[in-house]
């Protein structure tokens, strides 16, 4: 049942700071920001809460938040203020104290890789902000303090955050009985130092092992007088009844001076100050890890209010310059808030931290998985080639010798030519398949055609080109085939939730085993590589005749073979009788024919398309026993059990812009981009300024909701879809290619995009209101006859008129 669409909206959009400004503090769920960089990382939500991390949200997390708890994201980084007058108190974010909202207002505007949360209660504003400085491992905590009343304000302020026993998140929240015997903190000087295990040796690389060294963290307050601390959480809250809503500290208006020494450790300094009518005071928090001594200089050097808003507004220009490589402006206002900056910088966070740190993913997740950080690259390319190039690299060297890919690897202690080989069993279709979409869009961004023939370890042993390495994925693939000539599924393709068995075989891993035949043959062709590509044409033309033999089921394409002979994915199925995936894939990779294209994609509308986007499969799961399908685990319409999957919305997209229904991928388009949902947030629940994993479908009692926002492959197919297919401005390895698919309705639209250190803008015209097709580009003053522009002719500052007929 569709609930219905009540408006909801609890922000807005400032696309020129580039922020998403949250106005009402009781969103529906928290919704959350990234601090800091791949080396010091945070979270942190609109009431302040969350956590920090070094270098691994598993193993280094030194900030602590319990999971699916209530609240969801306490604790946090919060400052308490207490009237002394009167003994009323609150906090600088609507949460944890939570006061009536009928007396508090505020205000959290979430930008790239900074929050700043704005209150304003009794007479008394306050604006914190949360940022980690470039290349730096701290934190700040600016705040900063206003009477705006009518009388002086006697104000006690206390800071708070919790910090781990223990730096390994499974260590530090189940195992009491070792974590609750390793802390101590110290004060020195105005620093105090949070210590776990502290006669072991110390060590700047966070290792496998959680018991083996010893690791600080350090808090101190600049800017105002210390009046008094607590690093003990059990003195500051004041035992186990009572909770942060109500410490005790801030209810009688003073810490105890309590230094930690096992149990649970935390970070309260409190100060005192007298404002007069007006009157505003400025002071921070730092944080970081390292010991004292490390954090003597970085505060001598750092503490100062100016000097932090200085490194704010580098954090800003930082992350700003990645994101405007490519700026649209179309006739879809919401549309331009996801391109411009949300969607860019969803990819980038998702990027980033692949999918070990949220506030849904709790570290079981340490490490980058293959399928996922390939396809995480696609969405950030142009945004910073030179790191995108380093993670593909990586990646390609995770490859095994066999073709198959490391399912998991290490960023930080992968050893290529050492990693020990697994079983083909073990291994995933699909991994190494990504690599056909990822490798060519790096050249065509960069030009730089001598990756092919850059020499790349295996991760077992041996080495080779970049092009071996495609070749070596191809070779594993068709080695790998069942009896139908078809990839075996192995421990997984794309969806988890199959078990299709060792000889099983996955029709969405043959259609990438097509795809990257085809993409192979052309990239041979570029090199002169004539053997090469006829090995590659030999294969595509025996996969596609096994496609249409046994894929092809007379109404659509099947989605996959058990190794028992079961047809999963056919129109003769009770349960599952249609997967998305198959169909968007068999015209992506160019096995449907034009008749079979045209009918798969209405049979996607008629069964699979809801207002709130496509369902991966139907009907969902109930009586299939799980040796089959262990998407019967999930209830109906969630996850891969019917669900409305984020991750291959996109593809539908793609499938329909390839056969030029601009309505219809644009209809499909819309109906997941978390921006269109800004005024229905009590249905989406999730911030709609991010993609999310998946959504519930219609058989859901939550039909709409949207979860696990952030780290998803949906971030980077997304602005991939809706820059390179939708806007139509695809670069290509010989150079640009202009090929829109719009709504009929728009009259135009434009795009400036840097490539290659040019920047250039894009007019798009619509006079005769079609879908896809153009009738004339223009160079400048010059006419262009093909949708293809070497590299060569754009220049620097261009603009290229492109009209649509």
């Amino acid at each position: 049942m569709t609930q219905e669409a009540i408006p909801s909206t609890y922000g807005f959009f400032d696309d020129n700071a580039r922020e998403y400004v949250i106005t009402r503090p009781d969103t529906p769920s928290s919704w959350s920001n990234y601090l800091g960089s791949t080396e010091y990382g945070a979270i942190i939500t609109n009431n302040a809460g969350g956590y920090s991390f070094y270098e691994s949200a598993a193993r280094g997390r030194f900030l602590r938040l319990r999971f699916n708890s209530v609240p969801l994201d306490q604790p946090g980084r919060y400052f308490y203020l207490r009237d002394n007058d009167t003994g009323d108190y609150w906090s600088s974010s609507w949460q944890p104290v939570g006061n009536d909202l009928k007396d508090y207002k505020s205000t959290c505007r979430h930008g790239t890789a900074y929050t700043k949360i704005d209150s304003s209660y009794k007479g008394i504003d306050t604006e914190s902000t949360y940022f980690v400085p470039l290349g730096q491992k701290f934190e700040y905590w600016l705040l900063k303090v206003t009477n705006n009343s009518d009388k002086p304000r006697d104000l006690s302020i206390f800071s708070y955050c919790e910090f781990s026993s223990n730096w390994n998140v499974y260590q530090d929240l189940i195992n009491l009985q070792y974590t609750l015997y390793i802390v101590r903190a110290d004060k020195v000087g105005n620093i105090f130092e949070i210590k776990n295990q502290h006669h072991l040796p110390e060590e700047d690389v966070i290792p496998e092992e959680p018991g083996s060294h010893s690791y600080s963290a350090w808090i101190t307050l600049q800017g105002a007088e210390l009046t008094s601390f607590d690093t003990s959480r059990e003195k500051f809250i004041g035992g186990p009844y009572r909770h942060y809503s109500n410490p005790l500290a801030v209810e009688t208006g003073e810490c105890s001076e309590s230094l930690a020494h096992g149990d649970t450790a935390c970070g309260s300094m409190k100060t005192r100050i007298t404002l007069q009518p007006g009157e505003t005071r400025q002071m921070m928090i730092m944080l970081g890890v390292g010991r004292a001594k490390d954090a003597e200089p970085i505060v001598a050097e750092y503490a100062d209010y100016d000097r932090a808003l200085i490194e704010l507004d580098k954090v800003k220009k930082h992350w700003h310059s990645k994101i405007g490589n490519i700026v649209a402006k179309t006739p879809d206002v919401e549309f331009d808030h996801m391109v411009n900056v949300w969607n860019a910088y969803n990819a980038l966070i998702t990027f980033a931290w692949s999918r070990s740190a949220s506030l849904v993913y709790n570290g079981e997740r340490d490490g980058l998985g293959y399928r996922d950080t390939v396809q995480d690259i696609l969405g950030v390319i142009h945004a910073i080639p030179e790191e995108a190039e380093k993670r593909l690299s990586l990646m390609i060297s995770g490859q095994f010798s066999n073709g198959g890919g490391k399912p998991v690897v290490d960023p930080f202690g992968h050893k290529p030519g050492k990693e020990k080989p697994i079983p083909d069993r073990e291994f995933r279709s699909d991994d190494c398949l990504w690599l056909f979409f990822t490798v060519p869009s790096y050249i065509a961004e960069t030009g730089d055609t001598s990756y092919l023939e850059r020499i790349i370890p295996f991760a077992d042993e041996g080495e080779a080109s970049v092009l071996g390495h495609l070749r070596r994925a191809l070779e594993f693939s068709i080695r790998n085939s069942g009896k139908h000539g078809l990839p075996c599924g192995l421990a997984a393709d794309w969806n988890d939730c199959l078990c299709l068995g060792n000889q099983g075989e996955s029709t969405f891993a043959a259609f990438q085993l097509r795809y990257g035949l085809k993409v192979y043959s052309e990239l041979a062709q570029q090199l002169n590589k004539a053997d090469e590509m006829a090995w590659a044409l030999e294969h595509l033309t025996t996969l596609d005749a096994n496609l249409q033999k046994h894929v092809w089921d007379g109404e659509w394409f099947v989605r996959a073979f058990t190794e028992q002979g079961d047809v999963i994915g056919t129109h003769t199925a009770e349960e599952g009788s249609i997967f998305l995936n198959a169909q968007c894939w068999a015209i992506m990779s160019g096995a449907a024919k034009p008749e079979q294209a045209e009918k798969i994609m209405e049979d996607v509308h008629k069964h699979l398309f809801t207002e709130y986007g496509l369902m991966l499969c139907h009907p969902p799961y109930v009586k299939t026993g799980m040796d089959r399908v262990r998407a019967v685990l999930f209830n109906k319409s969630m996850k891969e059990n019917g669900g409305i999957f984020c991750h291959p919305q996109s593809w539908g997209v793609i499938a329909e812009c390839m056969l030029g229904h601009g309505d219809r991928a644009f209809e499909y388009y819309r109906a997941y981009m978390p921006s269109a949902y800004n005024d229905k947030a009590d249905i989406r629940k999730s911030e709609p300024y991010v993609h999310a994993q998946s959504t519930h479908a219609k058989y859901s009692r939550q039909f709409g909701k949207s979860s696990l926002p952030w780290l998803s492959g949906t971030a980077s197919w997304s602005y991939f879809t809706a820059t390179q297919y939708i806007l139509g401005v695809r670069m290509e390895i010989p150079g640009l290619l202009i090929d829109p698919c719009v709504p009929n309705a728009w009259d135009g639209f434009t795009v400036q995009r840097t490539w290659r250190q040019k920047t250039f803008t894009i007019e798009v015209k619509n006079p005769q209101h079609v879908a896809k097709g153009v009738s004339e580009i223009r160079l400048g003053d010059k006419v262009w006859t093909d949708t293809h522009i070497p590299y060569s002719e754009i220049e620097d500052g261009m603009c290229v008129t492109v009209t649509l007929g």
